[in-house]
């Protein structure tokens, strides 16, 4: 295993800036996401670690070596991509042992190597299939398996899981999970999905438009965003952002009436605000209550989600776990102030 820094990384493609000024340090044996927006910069920025683009400016260390201008192989980095990449005329066994032997490394430590891997990825009596023989979820794990086989200091892995259906995806975020703890190597995943990033990542890193967002472990990106871009991304369904105007002592005009401000900051009467409430913390029995006509109800099974209409014309979403309502009905929906979050015009957060 090894740690992963980034200082001042840019990248440029011709006149075009993607990444701007990246800075950033992912430590030995952290399991670290990149999540965003399709074209925030996030594979290209996976691509730079692996030496698979060069780096307009800044520097990249792994393992405390500058590797900024070393050749992929010598990065000591394994890459598993979104496509399985797999030879079709070669069995699992081949597949997996090809890079080590083209290294021409001893038959004995290939494989021992081979089998070891196979033995983490359940793969032990595929070995002798080819690639057509196995499903999809399999197909990935021999993928992961000759990434596996090189010993890298840090695993790379570009939306590995984007061609799998819904279910698989589910069962291969558990055996990722599971290879982490057991391997304890340092990984880097990159996805578009923030379910992925929520459910896996030790450590999140938000990019949006090749730079940085905000970086923190799940629980802190979801409970305490910087700014309603993260906010909004982070979590399904997103959070609600309703607008605001800052009011004299402290209060707050929102869905079409006064509220307490959930910010002791003192606001310029007048300005023009977002208040964030997450479906969920519309869900309760007291407290702020916003009238509310229901538009359409999501059946989940144990919970559904209410897209009602308030006062102000705005639209909301609530979760709701108990009483289900029926579209056309009126209702109330209850918040604690604690729960709210404020955020300027420009989307940065107000504490």
């Amino acid at each position: 295993m090894a740690r992963v820094e980034l200082k001042h990384v840019s990248k440029s493609f011709g006149s075009t800036k993607v990444i701007h000024d990246v800075s950033m340090s992912i430590e030995e044996g952290e399991f670290a996401v990149f999540v965003g927006p399709s074209g925030c910069g996030k594979s290209t920025l996976l691509r730079m670690i692996a030496g698979l683009e060069e780096t307009s400016e800044g520097e990249i260390f792994i393992g405390g070596d500058d590797v900024t201008d070393e050749e992929p192989a010598d990065r000591g980095v394994s890459m598993v991509f979104q496509s399985y990449a797999l030879y079709p005329h070669m069995t699992v066994a081949d597949n997996m042992s090809f890079g080590l032997r083209m290294a021409h490394r001893p038959k004995a430590e290939i494989k021992d190597k081979v089998g070891r891997a196979a033995k983490i990825l359940q793969l032990e009596e595929y070995l002798e299939r080819k690639p057509a023989q196995l499903s999809g979820g399999q197909r990935q794990r021999v993928a992961i398996g000759r990434a596996i086989v090189r010993d890298p200091k840090v695993f790379l892995f570009d939306e590995p899981l984007s061609n799998l259906d819904a279910e698989l995806r589910v069962q291969m975020r558990v055996e990722l999970a599971k290879l982490h703890r057991v391997l304890g190597n340092t990984m880097i995943y990159v996805t578009h999905d923030q379910t992925e990033a929520l459910t896996m990542a030790d450590r999140i890193v938000v990019l949006r438009s090749g730079r940085i967002e905000q970086i923190g472990t799940p629980d802190s990106l979801y409970q305490d965003p910087d700014n309603a871009f993260v906010a909004g991304f982070i979590g399904s369904p997103r959070m609600n952002f309703l607008k605001a105007t800052a009011q004299a002592g402290g209060r707050l005009a929102v869905g079409g009436r006064e509220v307490d401000s959930p910010v002791r900051t003192t606001l310029e009467p007048g300005r023009k605000l977002q208040l964030g409430l997450r479906p969920e913390h519309l869900d309760q029995n007291e407290g702020i209550g916003l009238e509310a006509s229901v538009e359409f109800v999501e059946s989940m099974g144990s919970t559904s989600f209410v897209h009602a209409t308030l006062a102000s014309g705005e639209t909301i979403i609530a979760e709701r776990r108990s009483s289900q309502p029926r579209a056309g009905d009126k209702i109330t929906l209850h918040f604690a102030l604690a729960s709210a979050r404020l955020f300027g015009d420009d989307g940065e957060r107000i504490r």
